[in-house]
């Protein structure tokens, strides 16, 4: 099991980088009722760590034998029937659940299927809460269509279902939905409590950190607790007992990227720009999320230019994520921004060096 597993707290009592707000869950908890709540922050700092501690505070050790169902629904729209795949986590007590996996039809599982799970009460709750918790992820990628049929859903199934929802930004979720959640903003932990967490793995591993080597994974690991205790196994993996200037090696993807933008900047071609949309292809086929990507193309690009052209490049980098946002397909995005880079960087080039 992965050291990002294996030491994920169980418990809201065990919660060491978010201690505040896991003492005000337990008292949330505690009581007979429990609203609906909104989960945001950014990756890495521990959402799904909080709510599977809280769901474990609510209905006890049931709450962690879930299994997972591939399962195909079958809904009526009108005029033709849409099918639809879904995957979900379920326990006794809650289902998990990603709808924007479905894209554009996003609308449909929340009308349909959430609906279908909302109106089920537990049938044996043991004097535990009598209603069903719905987990549901990404709730900032939902159309405004899913999430104005989730507005509707939260305020006619509250007696029966209670919604979690977890996402990145909450500026992308309406304010129907959020106003009918409490909402709960879990910050990215500091460098000084990512720390903390390595030191304590490393305890219990009984491992020889030298001085300075655990604040340097967490100067490198962007205040993402995940990425920090990753990096931390990867390098016991790579090489232990460990040195004072040992190297912490760049994910995967990160170095891919890399060799993208060096690709990008070594040569402005159609030829080039068809090898580089292959290589785009290749990290989203991996799940890595185009506006991670985006993102980390643009720093690696920032590295390589002159001054006078940053302004733009990061302006046109804006335009095109925006864009993404709305549009279905990120490749598309990507690869006019890749474009559009080659085109001005090509023309910096003439004007310069003629």
């Amino acid at each position: 099991m992965l050291w990002v597993d294996k030491y994920r707290p169980r418990t809201l009592d065990k919660v060491i980088v978010h201690d505040d707000i896991a003492s005000n869950l337990k008292k949330l908890v505690s009581e007979q009722d429990c609203p609906h709540l909104l989960f945001y922050g950014p990756p890495g700092s521990g959402k799904k760590t909080l709510i599977m501690a809280l769901l474990k505070q609510m209905f006890g050790p049931g709450a962690e034998k879930v299994k997972m169902e591939n399962k195909a629904w079958k809904i009526d729209a009108g005029s033709r029937t849409i099918e639809l795949e879904l995957t979900t986590l379920s326990s006794t007590h809650h289902v998990e659940l990603n709808p924007s996996d479905a894209g554009f039809q996003d609308r449909y599982i929340v009308q349909e299927i959430i609906k279908e799970m909302a109106k089920n009460r537990p049938i044996d709750t043991k004097g535990k809460k009598g209603f069903k918790v719905l987990v549901l992820n990404e709730v900032d990628k939902l159309s405004r269509e899913a999430q104005h049929s989730l507005r509707r859903t939260m305020e006619k199934y509250s007696a029966s279902c209670r919604l979690i929802l977890c996402c990145n930004s909450s500026s992308k979720v309406t304010e129907a939905v959020r106003s009918r959640c409490l909402n709960i903003r879990v910050n990215a932990p500091t460098n000084d409590q990512i720390v903390k967490v390595l030191e304590f793995i490393g305890k219990k591993e009984g491992l020889q950190l030298p001085a300075g080597f655990a604040a340097r994974i967490a100067n490198h690991s962007n205040r993402s607790l995940r990425r920090a205790v990753l990096a931390f196994e990867t390098c016991k993996v790579q090489q232990y007992p460990f040195t004072v200037d040992q190297g912490i090696p760049p994910l995967d993807w990160e170095q891919y990227v890399s060799e993208i933008a060096s690709d990008i900047i070594n040569e402005q071609s159609p030829k080039r720009l068809f090898l580089v949309r292959g290589k785009l292809y290749e990290l989203l086929v991996n799940c890595i999320p185009p506006q991670i990507i985006l993102k980390k193309l643009l720093s690696e690009l920032l590295k390589k230019l002159d001054s006078e052209l940053k302004h733009e490049i990061c302006h046109w980098a804006a335009y095109y994520e925006h864009r993404m946002c709305l549009g279905q397909k990120a490749i598309f995005h990507i690869e006019a921004f890749v474009a559009k880079f080659m085109s001005i960087y090509k023309g910096f080039l003439i004007a310069t060096f003629g």
